[in-house]
């Protein structure tokens, strides 16, 4: 990051101007001209924490993903079918048991299993074939597509939030003052603040294993120079094999995330796959803070865009990627 301030002063002074104008429209009580201007401070700040929450689903996803291409070279375009699956596993588990937290359990241990089945039957056999990995996850992700169709029809599913979660809380941020002067204050979903709690924290957690563990010099060593590493007696098949379960394990989590706050249906894992190029190319490939950062900014935009520009919302979350690529095409927080 200092290394882009030193080469982009003007574009990260914009950035701090940009950060410093949300953050007095968040904490800050709004002028009568203003909210006659855009709009209501409250529908701002829930576009704002929708934003956010939603930059937690994706960096559920786009965390294994990058973990699986930005780490292991592996080209995992059925990555979206992962997220769908997982989700039907955990409405499944959730609608049958009651239990909400058994349902992330058994959805990442499945997941992760078809992940074992992809490394080992697919991507060991194509190692350094781009191409080919391309080509043959796409024909794996339109199969997964219609055998899940098959399965479970083309209904729409929501997994049933636990009685705990339900309700919203109350923040301490201002949206409005009433004319006896009391503060009128946000009221939230605990659901969706719990959710992206998680998020931070597995993304920490990731972040300390593959920085300042043994496990992550290994998997970082054989992402650079695999045969030197299994030269060292290191079975460097089996980390990798346990990397892509994890990866696709946390598509798995995700999908049971996204069926408790949004919905399953075909046609959710080609969003969440674009969802996860998307953010992988802004924050950068193999980094996990980079996943983070590019996770929290296109949340940010496709829900302000869905607010305040709803005809081109989608248009300003490409046009985030192409100003990236054109500034720092390597991504934000690239590893290198």
């Amino acid at each position: 990051m200092s290394r882009f301030v030193e080469r982009h002063p003007a574009w990260a002074l914009i950035a701090i101007i940009a950060i410093a104008v949300g953050l007095w429209l968040i904490f800050a009580v709004w002028p009568p001209g203003l909210e006659e201007a855009i709009g209501r401070k409250r529908v701002f700040l829930n576009a704002v924490f929708n934003g956010i929450t939603l930059g937690g689903l994706y960096f559920l996803v786009a965390s294994g993903f990058t973990l699986i291409f930005g780490l292991m070279r592996n080209v995992n375009l059925a990555h979206g079918s992962l997220y769908l699956f997982g989700g039907y596993v955990g409405y499944a588990v959730s609608a049958s048991t009651g239990s909400w937290i058994l349902s992330f359990i058994v959805a990442f241990i499945l997941t992760a299993l078809v992940g074992i089945l992809l490394q080992v039957i697919v991507f060991r056999r194509m190692e350094g074939q781009d191409l080919r990995q391309t080509m043959v996850t796409i024909g794996l992700s339109i199969v997964f597509a219609d055998l899940m169709l098959w399965a479970c029809g083309g209904d729409f599913y929501q997994i049933q939030t636990p009685n705990w979660l339900i309700g919203p809380v109350e923040l301490p941020l201002i949206t409005a003052i009433k004319s006896s002067g009391e503060p009128v204050y946000l009221r939230y979903p605990l659901v969706r603040l719990v959710i992206f709690a998680a998020s931070v924290i597995i993304g920490v957690a990731m972040w300390l294993v593959l920085n300042r563990t043994r496990i992550g010099m290994i998997i970082r060593a054989g992402v650079d120079d695999r045969d030197i590493l299994a030269a060292t007696g290191v079975r460097i098949q089996l980390v990798f094999v346990l990397v892509f379960a994890f990866g696709a394990g946390l598509a798995g989590i995700a999908g049971v995330v996204g069926g408790t706050f949004q919905s399953l249906s075909p046609g959710e894992d080609i969003r969440f796959l674009l969802a996860s190029l998307v953010v992988v190319i802004v924050g950068g490939m193999g980094s996990i803070p980079g996943a983070a950062l590019g996770a929290l900014i296109i949340g940010l935009a496709e829900q302000l865009g869905s607010v305040y520009i709803p005809t081109y919302a989608i248009v300003v979350t490409f046009l985030i990627m192409v100003l990236v690529l054109a500034i720092r095409p390597q991504g934000l927080l690239a590893r290198r």
